[in-house]
């Protein structure tokens, strides 16, 4: 119980337009929470370049159906199939010429095509997908886009082949954030879904803990030791600004913010013994929620803003436990393993991913709210801690450490499909998801 110990004591503006947007009524939704889900074949033909020769400058279609498939195959939930197997590969003008025999043969249940114009600086791209058994149309949509924002426009198709099978959006327009380590200092440090951009965010080279976004996307909340004691500060992920929110006598440690962004919570050791507390960010009114001689540490607001969960060694070693908004109705929800922490709510609110010790390792987990169905989504030989949903809830973020590889880990809720984000010689740790940006 060390580590408890010691964290108690311690610490898409879319350039893209789309200009008409035709979707059948009979919409296919795949169900992929199903046990016997499968990943779904997908068929994307490079889109056709059909300007002019004297003005073509470059295949855009190539670039852009590239960035599709590296785009859907992020989520871990397609099977894009290799274009070499393709019997055609150029998209005829109407839907009458596709011979959806000749995809059917080679396994694709979905198939996209369309095609590509440039006009000077701009490009207009129509794309179309369809259902192969049944050679339905799903969607036709037009889109115009700055000639330099082909991955935006990429993103945006991958995300509307997302809509037209799942049902959501995906999770192309978030980012991540995690503290990065060197020796006794650490900053903040975000990228985007797909790994590109890396970015640093604070400057402090002090101890810093517990990022947690705002709900709108607007704040960063974090613990940080600039100062020389801990203190909790809001950053403002537009233009840079922060302020010091809590910066009481002993541990001042972050939690996560409600779900309206207006109120933050906290583990304060200010009358003594480590407890939970709610900021009303504008006001600075504080409010005790938990009065318990043990320690209560880690809250997590619920999406609905009805329960928080927190851990607390109340019952002999670190568990997972939920209360009310207001610090009533308390109910433990692990009871397999002797030390499980760092409660992550999923966005629908029905499950809860934590880190718990197996065999001298940490290993992340999930369980439903009522403590239920705990199901372990790691089991290698890494220490995996400090798990955050996607705003999806189909992919969790992670860190994972062995040896001296440091990675921040993402994998899909059912424990497959795990890719590595980044990976650094400085230790990376804490890593939480942002919402979508627009």
């Amino acid at each position: 119980m060390k580590k408890f110990y010691l964290i108690s004591a311690l610490i898409w503006c879319f350039c893209t337009l789309p200009i008409f947007d035709n979707y059948v009524d009979a919409k296919i939704y795949v169900d992929i929470d199903s046990p016997n889900f499968q990943q779904i074949p997908i068929a994307i033909s490079d889109l056709a370049n059909k300007t002019a020769s004297a003005t073509k400058s470059a295949n855009f279609g190539a670039t852009i159906s590239d960035g599709i498939r590296k785009d859907l195959s992020l989520t871990g939930i397609f099977n894009i199939l290799n274009k070499k197997s393709f019997l055609e590969n150029t998209p005829p003008d109407a839907k009458e010429s596709i011979r959806f025999s000749d995809w059917t043969t080679i396994g694709a249940d979905f198939l996209l095509q369309g095609n590509v114009i440039q006009k000077d600086k701009e490009i207009i791209v129509e794309s179309r997908l369809f259902e192969v058994t049944r050679g339905e149309i799903l969607f036709n949509k037009k889109y115009i886009s700055d000639i330099n924002s082909l991955k935006t426009l990429s993103r945006k198709i991958a995300s509307d082949i997302m809509l037209a099978l799942i049902n959501d959006e995906g999770d192309f327009n978030t980012k991540i954030t995690f503290v990065s380590r060197k020796g006794p200092k650490s900053d903040l440090y975000v990228i985007n879904y797909d790994g590109s951009e890396l970015k640093s965010v604070t400057n402090h080279q002090s101890i810093i803990m517990s990022p947690r976004w705002s709900p709108d996307g607007n704040f960063l909340a974090f613990t940080s030791f600039i100062s020389g004691q801990p203190a909790v500060y809001l950053r403002n992920f537009k233009n840079g600004a922060e302020k010091k929110v809590a910066s009481f006598e002993g541990l001042n440690m972050c939690g996560s913010f409600s779900p309206d962004s207006k109120k933050l919570l906290l583990t304060l050791s200010k009358d003594g013994n480590e407890e939970i507390y709610v900021l009303e960010i504008d006001s600075l009114k504080l409010k005790r929620l938990t009065n318990n001689y043990s320690i209560d540490v880690s809250p997590a607001w619920s999406p609905d803003g009805k329960r928080i969960a927190f851990v607390s060694n109340r019952a002999g070693s670190p568990q997972i436990y939920i209360m009310d908004a207001e610090g009533n109705n308390v109910k433990r929800i692990t009871f397999e393993g002797k030390y499980n922490t760092s409660p992550a709510w999923s966005p629908h609110g029905d499950h809860l991913a934590y880190e718990g010790l197996v065999n001298d390792k940490y290993q992340i987990f999930s369980v439903d709210e009522d403590g239920n169905n705990t199901l372990q989504l790691t089991s290698d030989a890494a220490n995996n801690e400090s798990p955050s949903w996607s705003p999806s809830g189909r992919q969790i973020v992670y860190a994972s450490r062995k040896s001296s590889k440091s990675k921040i880990c993402i994998i899909n809720s059912s424990g497959l499909n795990p890719r590595v984000l980044i990976e650094n010689i400085n230790k990376l740790v804490m890593p939480v998801w942002s919402p979508r940006f627009k």
